[in-house]
C-alpha cells in the first residue's frame, strides 16, 4: 500500500495535525492521483468537530480535490498518467439502485460512498483530500478541462457543483430572476453561475461590505438583509432563491420574495434544524426545496460549463500549516471566497 503524507482531525476540539496514511493497492479499475490542491469546505469543518453528527477519528477530510494521473489500474479506459483531475465529493455508489442508473449518485438508495467518513467497497473507511495521494474508482474521477487552472477548479468539486445542480434543475436561465443568500464559498461561485446561464441575478447579504465583489463577479443587483427595508421591496420578486449560508435564517422573511410557484432551495446545511411557516407558501404556491451535489455526469457538465466560459472559484492558497487558522477564518467569514490548500506542503 502507498503511505503518503496527510493533515487529520485526531477530535472534535483538537486542531488538525501531520499524520500519514496508508492508500489502497491499484485496483483494476482504479486511478491513482497525485494531488496538487485540495479546497477548505465548510462541510470539512462540521466533519472534523462532529457538528452534523458522532464523527469517527482520525479523519482526513476534503472533498474538493484537483490533481494530476500518476498510474491507472490495468482495466482504466477513461484516464492515463498525466490526465488532469478531479475528486469530489463521493468516490463510489452502489450503481444498482434507480437512481444511481438514471446518473443522480449523489440520491444512492444505498447510501453513496463519501469521498472521507465513510467505508468503501474493501471495508476501509474513506480518508479524504487533505493528502499527498488518493486511490479512487475511474467512474468517481473528473476530467479538469485544460481551460481551468487546478487550483482554482479544486472547490468547483462541491462548491461549484452544489450551486450548479440547483440552478440547472430549476431551469435558471434568460428571463429568470434569481437571488442568492449569502456571499462566501458557495454564494460567489452561484452568483457566477446564474450569471453564466443568463438569469438575472441578485445578492441577499447582510451587510453592503462585498458589494463591489459581489457586481463584479455577475450579480445585477445587491442588498442588504440587515436592512428591513429589503424585505418590503423585493417581495414577490424571484423565481428562485439559492441559500448558501449553514446558519439560522428567517425563512418565512425569505419565502415571502418568491413569486408564484417560485422555490427556495437551501444548500446550505445548518446543524439546527429550520422551521417554516405554511401560510409562506400556500398563499403563492411557493416551493422549499434541498439539493446536494450533482451526479457524476453533471459534475462533468459543470466542469465543462466552467472552462468553455472561463469562470473557477476565487481563491486564496495556503499551505497545509495554516490549516487551522484558515477554519477560523472560515467561521469568522474572513475568506474572499474560497481557500485551497497547496498539497506540496503536506
Amino acid at each position: 500500500m502507498l503511505t503518503v503524507k496527510a493533515y487529520a482531525a485526531t477530535s472534535a476540539t483538537e486542531p488538525l495535525a501531520p499524520t500519514t496514511i496508508e492508500r489502497r493497492d491499484l485496483g483494476p479499475h482504479d486511478v491513482l492521483i497525485d494531488i496538487r490542491y485540495s479546497g477548505i469546505c465548510h462541510s470539512d469543518i462540521h466533519t472534523a468537530r462532529s457538528e452534523w453528527g458522532p464523527t469517527t477519528y482520525p479523519i482526513v477530510v476534503g472533498h474538493e480535490i484537483a490533481g494530476v494521473v500518476r498510474e491507472v489500474g490495468p482495466e482504466v479506459t477513461k484516464f492515463t498518467a498525466g490526465d488532469r483531475v478531479g475528486v469530489g465529493c463521493m468516490v463510489d455508489s452502489c450503481r444498482e439502485c434507480d437512481n444511481c442508473r438514471k446518473g443522480l449518485e449523489q440520491y444512492c438508495l444505498n447510501g453513496n460512498i463519501g469521498t472521507y467518513g465513510g467505508f468503501d467497497r474493501d471495508g476501509q473507511p474513506t480518508q479524504g483530500g487533505y493528502a499527498q495521494a488518493i486511490v479512487v474508482t475511474e467512474d468517481f474521477v473528473l476530467r479538469i478541462p485544460d481551460g481551468i487552472e487546478l487550483d482554482a477548479a479544486a472547490p468547483l468539486l462541491c462548491a461549484g457543483i452544489t450551486t450548479y445542480s440547483p440552478l440547472r434543475h430549476w431551469n435558471a436561465g434568460p428571463g429568470s430572476r434569481v437571488a442568492v443568500i449569502g456571499m462566501g464559498g458557495l454564494g460567489h461561485m452561484a452568483v457566477k453561475l446564474a450569471h453564466a446561464m443568463g438569469a438575472e441575478v441578485t445578492v441577499l447579504s447582510q451587510s453592503l461590505k462585498k458589494r463591489e465583489d459581489g457586481l463584479r463577479l455577475g450579480a445585477d443587483h445587491y442588498h442588504a438583509t440587515s436592512d428591513e427595508e429589503t424585505f418590503t421591496k423585493l417581495a414577490g420578486s424571484f423565481d428562485l432563491i439559492i441559500n448558501t449560508v449553514s446558519a439560522k435564517i428567517d425563512l418565512d422573511a425569505y419565502l415571502r420574495l418568491l413569486a408564484v410557484d417560485g422555490t427556495l432551495v437551501n444548500v446550505g446545511a445548518p446543524e439546527d434544524p429550520l422551521s417554516v411557516h405554511a401560510f409562506s407558501l400556500i398563499p403563492a404556491r411557493r416551493s422549499f426545496a434541498g439539493s446536494m451535489i450533482g451526479g457524476i455526469a453533471e459534475t462533468q457538465e459543470m466542469l465543462d460549463f466552467c472552462a468553455e466560459r472561463g469562470i473557477g472559484a476565487e481563491i486564496e492558497v495556503i499551505p497545509a500549516e495554516k490549516i487551522n487558522q484558515a477554519y477560523e477564518r472560515v467561521l469568522a467569514s474572513d475568506v474572499r471566497y474560497r481557500f485551497v490548500i497547496d498539497a506540496s506542503t503536506f
